[in-house]
């Protein structure tokens, strides 16, 4: 097919990674009342991974892209990436409310810091 533009690599990376970032700050609340049943919390501590993970968001975000503003975007993305794929593998196999809450939060730290880097990396793919 003639001129047919296909999206870059890079952006499709970009895509699938904001996708899964994106969807492990929702997903939770879906599973709020069987966390709180198999952790023995109430339904308002469990509430509470959503917004701690928030506030790992809000944190994460303006200091922890200031702190390594020096590092080349492509190593910064991938290790926010892994940092997100550690916290997401605490999640699973968190043993106790306190774990996951800890999980949250490091996950919380680099969706934070992903999307600020992510959305100034996603013109430098289109070009």
């Amino acid at each position: 097919m003639v001129g047919k533009k296909t999206m870059p690599l890079a952006l499709w990376a970009l895509t699938i990674s904001a996708f899964a970032v994106g969807t492990t700050e929702f997903v939770i609340v879906g599973l709020l009342p069987t966390i709180a049943a198999d952790l023995g919390v109430s339904l308002p501590s469990a509430g509470l991974l959503v917004s701690l993970y928030a506030l790992g968001v809000t944190i994460g975000a303006p200091i922890l892209t200031a702190l390594t503003g020096k590092l080349p975007r492509k190593t910064l993305l991938l290790s926010l990436l892994m940092l997100f794929a550690a916290g997401n593998l605490m999640a699973a196999f968190a043993p106790s409310y306190l774990a996951l809450v800890a999980a949250r939060f490091i996950n919380g730290l680099a969706h934070g810091v992903f999307f600020a880097i992510a959305s100034t990396m996603r013109h430098q793919a289109c070009l």
